[in-house]
């Protein structure tokens, strides 16, 4: 048996058919380009509206689509650099978005694509993100609305505590804006 000669690529190295399935399959993420714009518009339209639709009811689900997932909003963040996104053969399979609200650096969109959720994917966005952010950023904020349980379990398990709580409008507690914080100094 020969060793490989790690300066010549083997066939698995340039030729993705070669790949076993778990290679074939890796999940890159990156900072979002113009080219991904409709990519991400279309996960947000798979995505978001079934997500949301339980917890805030269909037309405000359909309303935060229509906001935050048009291409003329997801092409003003992705030229300004705040859109990671995850890629598995070619389609778009998490989103994150960062901004800001007053002096706080914010994440405002994190998404998994359902068959994803589990593989520790979010967690990889999150950090795409913080990379991204200032040299002096020392915490980082996101919010959810209170109803999504789920996602208060997950920033929970990844270091966001507690921060504040925006009531709603309506007084539905469910439907508050709970905001979180995670500081990113040792």
């Amino acid at each position: 048996m020969t060793a490989h000669d790690p300066a010549t690529p083997n066939s698995a190295a340039t030729d993705p058919a070669a790949r076993g399935p778990a290679q074939r399959d890796e999940v890159a993420v990156r900072a979002a380009r113009d080219a991904d714009v409709a990519g991400v518009c279309a996960f947000g339209e798979a995505h978001v509206r079934p997500h949301y639709a339980p917890l805030i009811g269909a037309a405000a689900a359909d309303e935060q689509v229509r906001r935050w997932w048009n291409p003329p909003y997801v092409q003003a963040a992705v030229a300004a650099g705040d859109v990671v996104v995850a890629e598995q053969g070619g389609r778009v399979v998490g989103v994150a978005q960062h901004g800001r609200a007053g002096p706080d650096h914010v994440v405002y969109k994190l998404y998994v694509a359902p068959d994803l959720r589990g593989s520790r994917l979010g967690p990889r966005l999150i950090a795409a993100l913080v990379d991204r952010l200032p040299a002096d950023v020392d915490r980082l904020l996101v919010e959810h609305v209170a109803a999504n349980r789920r996602a208060a379990a997950f920033y929970e398990r990844e270091g966001f505590v507690l921060d504040h709580v925006d009531p709603h409008p309506s007084g539905d507690p469910a439907l508050a804006t709970v905001w979180r914080m995670r500081s990113l100094r040792g």
